[in-house]
């Protein structure tokens, strides 16, 4: 599709966004034709419209009675826009403000209608953010629950693309800025194979303060590296975490160090490495033994308790012969 036809595309988004998530009595004014007829063209440019169970036949259904839409076209048929407009006294318009657009519209049906339209999208920055900023157009207060649940959803699909283009828009609008959506764009961008791009991103946003940022973040970075075959940044992470006296939560960071630091040609800087948080390792190993004697002690008592109840069955059915 030439860039034409899928700016066509946006703007009939576009409308569509005003149309379904206005309040009952503009509905009442334009008709449920043209619910009818912006679906039509939606499908035929390619948007996936879902006839059952979507959020397109949940918007259909919105509770409109026969007799208000009558009334609503019977009183503005043969109208100017200006005199139907002038037919509402003040405080009838203020009424009409408080009335919440889109608000028979689950919230359910709004993130599914999200995510059907993310997936159908060309690979297009410019129509993904148009398509968002349409979507909260409406929203008194930015649905970043909403967002949230998107995300998680795309992530089932594995559109690891989608979920850094959605992530990025939401930092551009100021939101979402926390270490959870952080990791979240980070594992995005490594599922993504875009290391380079994971790596500016920490450097910018996250190295900066390493005393404060969780392991759980360095973990995954110093995962990224070692994927990558990035050993230099790897341990350039790790000395950074040391020098605010961080200790490793477990072995498994320490052995992917110790790793670069041979690939490095390092054995020294290896040796140091492992001698220094050896007790990781040996409180595993020790962990381990003591949940097998554990496990073989349960086993043993299970079996004696097992062999009290076989006894006593049998001396009951002793007594009874």
């Amino acid at each position: 599709m030439d860039d034409n036809g899928e700016k066509t595309r946006l703007g009939l988004l576009h409308k569509c966004w005003a149309t379904v998530f206005c309040s009952e009595a503009a509905i009442a004014m334009r008709g449920v034709s043209t619910l009818s007829y912006l679906v039509g063209q939606l499908t035929r440019f390619g948007t996936r419209v879902q006839t059952q169970s979507s959020s397109w036949y949940a918007m259909k259904q919105i509770q409109i009675s026969n007799q208000n839409i009558a009334k609503g076209m019977s009183s503005f048929e043969g109208q100017p826009k200006n005199e139907i407009l002038e037919r509402y006294p003040e405080q009838k318009a203020e009424s009409l403000r408080k009335h919440q657009i889109g608000e028979n519209v689950s919230r359910k049906d709004k993130i599914n209608f999200l995510v059907s339209t993310l997936l159908d999208l060309k690979d297009s920055k410019e129509a993904v953010y148009s398509c968002l900023d349409a979507w909260v157009a409406w929203e008194q207060n930015f649905p970043i629950a909403s967002l949230k649940q998107a995300l998680f959803a795309l992530e089932k699909e594995q559109q690891w693309h989608r979920v850094v283009q959605v992530i990025k828009w939401m930092l551009s609008k100021g939101q979402g800025s926390t270490m959870g959506t952080y990791v979240q764009l980070v594992r995005a961008l490594d599922k993504d194979h875009r290391a380079e791009e994971a790596h500016k991103f920490w450097m910018k946003k996250i190295g900066t303060d390493l005393h404060s940022v969780p392991w759980q973040l360095c973990n995954s970075m110093i995962c990224i590296y070692y994927r990558n075959n990035m050993p230099e940044r790897l341990i350039k992470l790790f000395k950074g975490l040391e020098a605010f006296d961080r200790k490793p939560p477990e072995k498994s960071i320490v052995q992917k160090v110790a790793d670069a630091y041979e690939i490095l040609g390092l054995p020294e800087e290896k040796e140091r490495v492992l001698e220094k948080y050896k007790d990781l390792f040996t409180k595993t190993e020790k962990e381990g033994r003591k949940s097998k004697a554990a496990s073989r002690k349960n086993m043993k008592s299970k079996h004696r308790k097992d062999t009290r109840i076989s006894d006593g069955v049998t001396e009951a059915l002793n007594d009874i012969q």
